[in-house]
């Protein structure tokens, strides 16, 4: 099947779903639970182009791997989501859109989170699409890319442990978290995502058309560190905890490094 016309089939797919999504936060009034299916849906668009190209051995290795990584954070943050309910960014983004333009929660919604998530989903999750359509035998980059990927993996699922134990106990009220791979980076969890998303580019980049997937990686990684992960975890955390602007000073903001002393 036509590139094209599996990219197009992807997008339409893809659309349906958020469509659906956003008939259920119109009814439950929240659209926290959408962080979950920021990581379904690149497993389902990484299906959806394993069912329409055929199995091959990179696009085999790319679904596989996009799963497994989808399966663990999807399942953790609606865990999360039902735990702790409705997150405090999407509640502010809603009434910040009510008070200052006078859009409806469904209209609100739709654009801002919906649409907006559709859209960044798609260009990230281009390297288990581009990484499909060229079958080519699994060579060093791939087995490069596979490691940095299940290192990424792990390190994420580590890091979203150990700040799940931590907020558990009710002696860390208050406190800052920096130990374990928090002691090493402000963001552990972050850095495991851009680890993910930069190994499978190496896989699908082994193919030759999936090298042309650059803008994913790219991508994830401007939204971890400039746009919706870092800097909006930072400003909450420096607003709630003293101790934060001392963790800042001595712990790495992305890359895990030696603390300082």
């Amino acid at each position: 099947m036509p590139l094209p016309t599996v990219l197009l089939i992807n997008a339409a797919i893809s659309a349906v779903a958020f469509v659906g999504l956003w008939l259920i936060g119109l009814r439950l009034k929240d659209v926290s639970f959408v962080d979950a299916w920021w990581s379904v849906g690149m497993a389902l668009i990484a299906w959806t182009t394993l069912l329409q190209v055929g199995v091959t051995p990179h696009g085999a290795l790319l679904t596989g791997l996009c799963t497994v990584w989808a399966v663990r954070l999807g399942g953790y943050l609606l865990w999360r989501w039902r735990r702790q309910g409705p997150d405090r960014r999407y509640v502010t983004m809603m009434a910040h859109a009510e008070s200052t333009r006078g859009w409806s929660f469904a209209k609100a919604s739709g654009l801002i989170v919906f649409l907006l998530q559709y859209l960044l989903q798609f260009v990230v999750a281009l390297p288990v699409q581009l990484g499909q359509a060229v079958s080519a035998p699994l060579g060093g980059l791939a087995i490069a890319g596979t490691v940095l990927t299940l290192v990424g993996i792990g390190f994420e699922s580590l890091g979203d442990w150990q700040l799940a134990r931590f907020k558990a106990d009710p002696a860390n009220a208050g406190k800052v978290l920096d130990t374990g791979l928090w002691r090493y980076t402000r963001h552990p969890n972050y850095f495991g995502d851009a680890c993910v998303w930069w190994g499978l580019y190496l896989i699908a980049a082994e193919t030759g058309l999936g090298a042309w997937a650059l803008p994913g990686p790219i991508l994830i990684t401007f939204l971890l560190t400039r746009w919706s992960g870092v800097p909006t975890v930072e400003g909450r955390m420096r607003r709630r905890r003293p101790d934060y602007e001392a963790y800042i000073a001595r712990t790495s903001g992305f890359v895990p490094w030696f603390p300082k002393s």
